[in-house]
């Protein structure tokens, strides 16, 4: 039996280097190099994608701070729900800066193999970015 607070741990360790710092290869700690992770795009992103865009955003929103607000380990699997506050100072994504501050929020569902995480499926709302951004508006009737 995996031992939880061990994996708890090492998802907040990681998080903080890699999402805190831009210290992108703390990742292999904790992601498989058969890395999967599922989102809003289509097509899965690898590790090496999913570490090139951790770069891009925080180059983008060199502020950012994402910051993990519960972790639930139950078995192989890990459910994180975070939020991520940062301004953006360079472009991304092709928009150029907007100097806007964004707050976003999403969860994060992951499976584990072993000690590593194999599998994650990423859940929030893109829209909220663009509006925080001013690109779209939502919400208004």
């Amino acid at each position: 039996m995996p031992n939880t607070d061990a994996r708890r741990e090492r998802i907040e360790k990681v998080w903080a280097e890699a999402w805190g710092q831009g210290e992108v290869d703390a990742l292999d700690a904790l992601l498989s190099p058969a890395y999967l992770r599922h989102g809003t795009d289509p097509q899965p992103q690898g590790r090496d994608a999913f570490k090139a865009a951790i770069v891009s955003t925080r180059a983008a929103f060199p502020d950012l701070a994402t910051v993990i607000d519960d972790i639930v380990i139950e078995g192989d699997r890990a459910a994180i729900r975070w939020h991520s506050r940062g301004t953006h100072v360079n472009s991304f994504l092709g928009v150029p800066p907007t100097k806007r501050s964004v707050d976003i929020s999403g969860a994060t569902f992951a499976r584990f193999e072993a000690d590593r995480i194999v599998e994650e499926h990423v859940t929030w709302d893109p829209r909220a970015l663009l509006a925080a951004l001013g690109i779209i508006s939502v919400g208004q009737d």
